[in-house]
């Protein structure tokens, strides 16, 4: 039989009940609802219970045995893990009450300052447990907002905090929604959910205003009145905004609001982007951007607002990948199928990352699935790729591994060169991840990563070189506003020649680098207007310059290796972000560097005032094993600000000081995958600069459009560089070759992208200079008269338009324009005889430009169908590369025929190449 509710104020005329009612028990009930077992109570004995009957709906499955046991106690045990109350009356009634605690007494000052509020609660004061009452005076006369009560009060709990936890999903997908902020009482950051939507914090004895903000989600905000340890899952609707049929969900303003600027790639989005043999590739995006290019088509590395390929330092879960770069550069080393964020940094880097003066490409993969199996595939004509992810531990832990192969051979000899006719060339890549959400706070994860490229230009030489990386890192989070990682890397890059040639002088030639790192890194939210990032890291160089052995039994070839290197790269670092006003935010770091170059080994001392050579050693010093040869260092300064003018537009400014302590070796126009990397030693200075940049940020129509213009100014210093004709390889005394000089970039980056409708993308134009200045008072040392001449990467002019256009949610046509300015060369002016032989005169270095470079690319994408229930999902997309066929020059060189210098242009795509890529996901 079920009994109306009555008032609690009714419950006061009462005195209350005494033990000597306590009637005894004999019950005995299993897997049983709790308002079935309070019935049983009612009908064994004379008292009846008073509740609603939500309060209750929730508590089944209850077990229990009794045998005369005093109804107290049973009520008690009952209620126990509930987070409800009971109330015995003298007149056989039962009151139940949700969250607080019924009171037979009034307390002080009832009838005077106070008057009841509709909810009751007991507090800590001076260890007198009383019930909270609120001001009239204080309290708004409507509320809209919705009440949610967590806990259990219980009698002489004087604790004044209590636990308030639980997980955020996205209500539409379930999933859970990491990075979200959770903020209490208008002031105070109470946390942030970790990957899997957790979140925990502590609120004060009473009445709280939490609101709980994600990026594309509606905010959440409730008045949450607390009794005790309490969990509360939270479920967010998508932000939606709809607009031709299309559902777009974003934070609109983030490129506004962040003080810290820095360029996303979507991954997803990346598969609609037409590029060489329909290869996904997000660096390759990347260089759509502005302020991001290479050398040219084909060319591996990166050169970032007018710096060295060598001078970004580019990530996969914390460890280092030295070579990024599958095929001469056309394809990217990286699985896309496993990248889950691409964020790069190119001005205000933050200053937990060090070691390199242009940017970041901090890469993290995806977190594989702990729920179910599933994975992606995808065949082109070139390459072929699977990832598969399944759960290891339900819910808790789960691994995913990718593996990536290409069937090139057909490419090298489908090229309109007969050279290449027997050229070989291939290449694999494999990734794996390990996750393990240990505890709400402690989560592990493990990453592997290996790569592997061979090619044979030639009959007699096969080059061989290799990736390696690995990362584990363990993330935890201490409480509510601070959370640690500590992160073990170790990454290889290592090539090999083997020449095996129609004389006796077969050899093999190797190279390889090794660094291992340690990384501890602390967050610290004190409040929503301050924030703190510090840590420490640790790093470990070592360096096999190069050892040559002979290849056979009958090579004549002489052992011989280059003298090995080994260094300590140590930093601490420490950033703040803080909101000086309402529109003024601040970020400032610091970062400083400690460098040693240690031993075992030997060093050349040269006599002053001479140039360098062999010639002018003085003495040769020798160390022991871990001995510190050479240190360098200091502190790098990280500052960056925004100013909100308004609520979608912004200006941001930036100062950044950076060291780097490595530097690749190459006299080559591009990277190469044989360049060598060198430590900074007793003769070979670390490289360093300073960049300062100011940009302004708009937003247009609610987000639809984003206009950002940005310059930069950038001074280094040492930057390394050789004389003509220098040889690098083996080259025990290398520094000899090597001229440091001063460089100096600067330019304006301007961005227009479109993100709603049926027609999106990008619009992206850069401006900029990059000048280096070898200056010495040595002749040989002296450069182009010692004025700043323009690097091998300067290319002023840089315009990229990428465009896809939606027919519907299946069928998309997309485009991709780029126009660069002709990188410069160095051409001959003339010739002379002399003595019989004929010799050809240089102009100055890179005084002269190859023609420009533009490319059309096209591509048609084909979704498969949006049905729910399907084993998998496809997607096609048929592209052009180079629909134009437009013959861009890679290089010009030049060769002397009959006395005659001729000048012959390499290209990479000199036709329209189509392909077709056939994209799974199940």
């Amino acid at each position: 039989m079920r009994k109306c509710f009555v008032l609690f104020f009714s419950l006061l005329v009462f005195n209350g009940w005494t033990q000597q009612n306590d009637p005894l028990l004999t019950l005995s009930f299993e897997n049983s609802d709790l308002i079935f077992v309070l019935n049983q109570i009612e009908e064994k004995t004379d008292y009846n219970f008073y509740f609603i009957d939500a309060w209750l709906t929730d508590y089944k499955g209850m077990s229990g045995n009794y045998d005369n046991v005093p109804m107290s106690k049973v009520l008690k045990e009952l209620f126990e893990n509930t987070v409800v109350n009971f109330y015995i009356m003298d007149n056989n009634k039962v009151i139940l009450a949700k969250n607080s605690i019924i009171y037979d007494t009034l307390p002080d000052r009832f009838f005077g300052e106070y008057e009841k509020d509709s909810v009751e609660i007991e507090t800590k004061t001076t260890k007198i447990i009383s019930p909270v009452f609120t001001s009239t005076k204080s309290a708004p006369k409507k509320s809209t907002m919705e009440t949610i009560t967590i806990g259990r009060a219980l009698r002489g709990n004087s604790r004044e905090k209590f636990k308030f936890y639980g997980y955020l999903t996205n209500i539409q997908t379930g999933k859970p929604l990491p990075n979200a902020i959770i903020v209490v009482n208008g002031n105070d950051v109470g946390a942030d959910t970790d990957a899997k939507g957790y979140f925990e914090t502590e609120l004060t004895v009473g009445s709280n205003i939490v609101e709980i903000s994600a990026i594309g989600m509606e905010r959440f905000k409730k008045r949450v009145i607390i009794y005790n340890d309490g969990k509360y899952d939270v479920e967010l609707n998508e932000k939606i905004e709809f607009l031709d049929a299309v559902i777009l969900n974003a934070e609109v303003n983030d490129n506004v609001n962040e003080v810290v600027t820095k360029t996303k790639i979507d991954v997803k989005e990346s598969k609609n982007i037409p590029l060489a043999l329909g290869e996904r590739d997000v660096l390759k995006v990347a260089t759509t951007l502005p302020g991001i290019t290479t050398a040219g088509e084909g060319a591996s590395g990166y050169n970032v607002r007018g710096g060295k390929s060598d001078q970004n330092l580019i990530l996969l879960d914390d460890a280092v990948i030295y070579n990024p770069q599958h095929f001469f550069g056309i394809f990217s080393a990286l699985n896309p199928f496993a990248l889950g964020d691409v964020s790069i940094y190119k001005n205000n880097i933050p200053a937990q990352f060090g070691g390199r003066l242009s940017s970041v490409f901090d890469l993290t993969t995806k977190d594989a699935s702990v729920t179910e199996f599933k994975g992606e595939a995808s065949i082109g004509p070139v390459t072929g790729n699977v990832l598969i992810e399944t759960p290891i531990v339900k819910d808790k832990a789960g691994i995913m591994v990718g593996g990536r192969g290409a069937y090139a051979n057909w490419v090298l000899r489908s090229l309109d060169e007969e050279s290449l006719n027997d050229s070989e060339a291939s290449f694999y890549d494999v990734v794996a991840k390990y996750n393990h959400q240990i505890t709400e706070r402690s989560k592990v994860e493990a990453t592997a990563y290996l790569s592997r490229d061979d090619f044979s230009i030639t009959s007699d030489s096969l080059y061989v070189y290799n990736n390696r990386a690995f990362s584990l890192r363990w993330n935890y989070r201490f409480n509510e506003k601070n959370t640690g990682k500590l992160a073990l890397s170790n990454s290889q890059y290592k090539f090999n020649i083997e020449f095996d040639g129609q004389s006796n002088d077969d050899f093999d030639l190797g190279y390889r680098i090794d660094e291992t790192e340690l990384k501890l890194h602390f967050k610290y939210l004190y409040s929503s207007k301050l924030k703190f990032d510090y840590g420490v890291s640790s790093k470990l160089y070592g360096v096999n310059p190069g050892s040559i052995d002979p290849e056979g039994s009958e090579s004549i070839v002489t052992p011989f290796e280059i003298e090995r290197e080994r260094a300590l790269e140590s930093a601490a670092f420490l950033a703040t972000e803080i909101d000086l006003t309402k529109n003024l935010t601040l970020d400032a770091g610091i970062r400083y560097s400690v460098y040693n170059f240690l031993g075992e080994g030997t060093q050349n001392v040269y006599q002053e005032g001479v140039p360098r050579s062999e010639q002018t050693i003085q003495e040769t010093l020798s160390f022991d094993k871990n001995e510190v040869i050479e240190t360098y260092g200091g502190p790098e300064f990280r500052i960056s600000g925004r100013y909100l003018i308004e609520e979608d537009f912004s200006v941001k400014a930036s100062y950044n000081k950076t060291f780097q302590f490595i530097h690749t070796l190459s006299n080559n126009t591009t990277v190469s995958p044989i360049d060598t990397w060198k430590l900074s030693d007793l003769n070979i200075e670390p490289q360093s600069s300073q960049q300062y940049a100011l940009g302004a940020y708009k937003n247009f129509d609610g987000g639809a459009y984003e206009l950002s213009l940005e310059g930069f100014y950038k001074e280094s210093k040492n930057i390394v560089d050789f004389k003509t004709g220098a040889e690098i390889l083996l080259n025990e005394n290398i520094e000899t070759e090597v001229l440091q000089g001063n460089g100096k970039s600067y330019g304006v980056e301007v961005l227009l992208k479109k993100q709603k409708g049926r027609l999106y993308g990008w619009l992206g134009y850069t401006y900029s200079r990059s000048l280096i200045q070898l200056d010495s008072e040595f002749r040989e040392e002296r450069v182009n008269g010692g004025e700043f001449f323009p690097s091998n990467f300067d290319k002023p002019h840089d315009f990229s338009l990428v465009a896809n256009y939606k027919f519907t949610r299946r069928f998309s046509l997309a485009t991709n324009f780029v126009y660069q300015t002709g990188r410069p060369v160095t051409f001959p002016v003339g010739s002379f005889t002399f003595n019989g032989s004929d010799f050809t005169v240089f102009s100055d270095r890179n005084k002269f430009r190859i023609p420009d470079f533009y490319r059309l690319d096209i591509g048609f994408n084909i979704e498969g169908n949006h049905k729910k229930n399907k084993v998998g999902h496809s997607f096609w997309t048929i592209s052009i590369y180079n629909v134009l066929g437009r013959n861009n020059p890679f290089s010009v060189f030049f060769v002397t025929e009959d006395g005659e210098v001729k000048a012959l242009q390499s290209s990479i795509f000199s036709v329209p190449v189509p392909s077709i890529t056939y994209n799974f996901k199940f």
